[in-house]
């Protein structure tokens, strides 16, 4: 691990690549290859201008046996979800407004955007409430992520609601994602891990922030 960090490691140093042998060489590949190229076309960072993995992605290589297996079922999970994109940003900026988890809700707020939520839903998601701007589908995957996140239950009525709305298969995937984002905002609180200066892209910012 290098002492550089440019504030974007939190708690730990970004690796330098140059240094990396063994698996955690192999998954610092596997995501320069996967995971930056899909950053890039959502629109957020995920590398430093000399090559290292901030966000997420560098924690990673602390781990890479059990990194590796959790990147493949969030690939997975995108693969062969029943979810739209637009719900699934939903999801994720939801569970991220619970944790104030900075980078998630950066790259996010990003991703949404690009699935077609519009600036001002996106706001109010990172902030923690419910837009009016969303569909009545966003709505219910909203109250779902938010009611699983704040409360670890979901009540019979709103249960209903997600099943008329996405079927059994889609309130299981559904709470997939939610664990998922649970563990990646986990990563990045535990690390104190910030979101990169905005670069040429439209930032949404936190209230408390304005």
């Amino acid at each position: 691990m290098s002492d550089h960090t440019d504030g974007l490691g939190g708690r730990l140093p970004l690796a330098d690549p140059t240094s990396l042998t063994g698996p955690p060489r192999e998954l610092f590949d596997r995501m320069m290859t996967s995971v930056v190229p899909l950053a890039d076309k959502a629109g957020f960072q995920s590398t430093t201008a000399d090559g290292r993995l901030i966000g997420p992605f560098n924690p990673c290589l602390l781990s890479p046996a059990i990194s590796a297996q959790f990147l493949q079922l969030q690939f997975t999970e995108q693969q062969h979800t029943s979810l739209s994109e637009r719900v699934r940003q939903v999801v994720i900026l939801t569970v991220g407004a619970v944790w104030r988890a900075d980078y998630e809700l950066y790259a996010h707020s990003a991703a949404a955007r690009r699935a077609g939520l519009p600036d001002a839903a996106i706001e109010t998601l990172v902030n923690g409430g419910l837009p009016e701007e969303l569909t009545a589908e966003d709505t219910i995957a909203h109250r779902v992520a938010n009611q699983l996140s704040t409360t670890h239950h979901l009540d019979d009525g709103l249960y209903r609601e997600a099943e008329n709305a996405f079927g059994a298969p889609g309130v299981m995937e559904i709470a997939t994602l939610v664990g998922i984002y649970h563990t990646v905002c986990a990563v990045l609180n535990v690390f104190d891990v910030p979101a990169p200066e905005p670069q040429g892209a439209q930032s949404i910012l936190r209230s408390e922030d304005l």
